[in-house]
């Protein structure tokens, strides 16, 4: 029996998973990563307390599973993805604390960019819209903050990487710098259609090219673990960012399969197979993960969903856990009037609006916990129905099914509204861990621990299908209330 490890390491916590040859958890572990937000806008994290978070979560999910180290045959990482990490090659130390990807310092630069008329040149270029989301502008901001940090870039002594690369440096012990070509698609620097770094994009947003790590793909093997990890050389053999990992763990292998990830924040793609999509309406197109040749996905990117249920709870204390939400959403029939826009760093698509900020609107006397609980959850679905709305503009075909994921995929509440305003059904997989799935698989598939796809394909098993029930007046209006809301949180 050979064994796959799937290091998940996302914005709140750093997990490892343990799978076997017919895809079941053996072992798990998982330990939370803390930010720290320091000025209005900013969100950092220490890369080296992510190292030690994933290392630890890593040797003690192999030891919940009871498996020999021998018979783990690859690892596989999934990653927090635009998070951007300098170090120094000879130290391995950060020269700076992780800018993370809510992160919106770099709005100012951001909107100079776009405002010198550059939008549509990224665009074609990378696939991306400028956007302090995305990772170059972070270098940037690194390169021009930290002192000396631009010239010893330039002679070569500093490494990029988002936390896949910064994962695989740490677990090579350094020999390997590389970084996959997922997560590379997300730093606004990765020419799309020849999945090389651009050097016009290097040369605007004034990146030496010596930082850069080598781009490698999703599927194969990248490097080996040093002994001092796990006791012996294991492959690396699977990397994917989060959102591309769920989508190949959701067995969305085929142009038009769809699913959305409700985590921290709420991202949907779309497959669009071996063609590079154009979008019209504001969304990304990207680099999707794949066993073989290259792959791409629509995506709308929303930057607060369960962050928004979270803060419920720890800054207003409205809940006593996130699971408490869906009763109280249930317990009244309705929001009262109450909308929710859950802009804290500003609006992802199809907005992309940076200095929009979070608003309730339609409060009366007669708000209570319950409708302000409601009307937060309802603002994720709506958020999601407003990526779809996109998405079918740009292709052209109507979404006929949505695969559901992520933390907050538990909520029945969420999932049932979700298919309400869509008005298409929304499918919750039998194993939510669908993001650390899609690492194993890839790695799996690289050393032939699985066949290919279709063995993998019948993994897939669905727990609970949510069809729509509400009639079609009464969610345009719903959503048209959305609408006006949105408006009010832009201006």
């Amino acid at each position: 029996m050979q064994h796959v490890v799937a290091l998940d390491e996302g914005t709140t916590s750093a997990r490892a998973l343990v799978f076997d040859e017919q895809a079941r958890i053996l072992g798990v572990d998982q330990i939370p990563v803390q930010s720290s937000y320091p000025h209005d806008g900013w969100v950092e994290q220490d890369a080296e307390r992510i190292w030690q978070a994933q290392s630890a979560a890593l040797r003690r999910a192999i030891e919940r599973s009871g498996v020999d180290i021998a018979s783990i045959a690859a690892l596989g990482i999934t990653n927090q993805r635009e998070t951007a990490i300098v170090w120094d090659r000879k130290t391995g130390e950060p020269i700076c604390p992780a800018i993370v990807w809510q992160c919106r310092r770099t709005a100012d630069a951001c909107r100079a960019l776009l405002d010198a008329g550059h939008g549509p040149f990224v665009a074609e270029r990378t696939g991306l819209v400028i956007d302090a989301y995305f990772s170059g502008p972070k270098i940037a901001w690194i390169l021009d903050h930290v002192p000396d940090a631009r010239r010893r870039a330039e002679a070569g002594e500093l490494a990029f990487g988002t936390v896949d690369s910064w994962l695989i440096w740490k677990l090579t012990g350094g020999r390997t710098h590389s970084i996959d070509v997922t997560n590379a698609s997300r730093t606004m620097l990765l020419n799309l259609e020849t999945g090389a770094w651009d050097d016009d994009m290097l040369s605007l947003l004034g990146i030496p090219r010596p930082l850069l790590p080598t781009v490698a793909p999703s599927c194969g093997v990248v490097g080996l673990t040093d002994p001092s990890v796990l006791g012996r050389e294991i492959p690396i053999a699977g990397v994917a960012g989060d959102q591309q990992a769920a989508l190949f763990g959701q067995a969305c292998f085929r142009p038009g399969m769809s699913k959305n990830t409700y985590g921290t924040g709420c991202f949907l793609l779309e497959h669009t197979g071996s063609q590079r999509p154009v979008s019209s309406h504001k969304m990304l197109a990207t680099a999707a993960s794949a066993p073989t040749g290259r792959a791409f996905a629509l995506e709308g990117a929303i930057f607060i969903a369960g962050a928004a249920i979270q803060w419920l709870r720890d800054s207003l204390g409205l809940l006593e856990s996130a699971a408490e939400s869906a009763a109280l959403a249930a317990s009244v029939p309705d929001t009262a009037g109450v909308y929710m826009v859950p802009a804290f760093v500003g609006l992802g698509a199809p907005h992309w609006d940076s200095n929009a900020r979070g608003i309730i609107t339609g409060l009366t006397q007669a708000a209570r916990r319950e409708h302000l609980v409601r009307a937060t959850l309802e603002s994720i679905a709506y958020q999601a129905r407003d990526l779809a709305d996109a998405m079918e503009a740009d292709s052209g075909a109507p979404l006929r099914e949505l695969r559901a994921d992520g933390g907050a995929a538990a909520n029945d509440f969420l999932l049932q509204f979700q298919a309400d305003i869509l008005g298409c059904p929304v499918v919750r997989p039998a194993n939510v861990e669908t993001t650390a799935a899609g690492a194993a698989f890839l790695a799996g598939l690289a050393v032939d621990v699985w066949s290919g796809t279709d063995e993998i394909e019948g993994f897939w098993k669905a727990d609970r299908r949510f069809e729509p029930q509400m009639d079609a007046a009464r969610r345009d209006e719903l959503h048209a209330g959305w609408k006006k809301a949105i408006h009010r949180a832009r201006a």
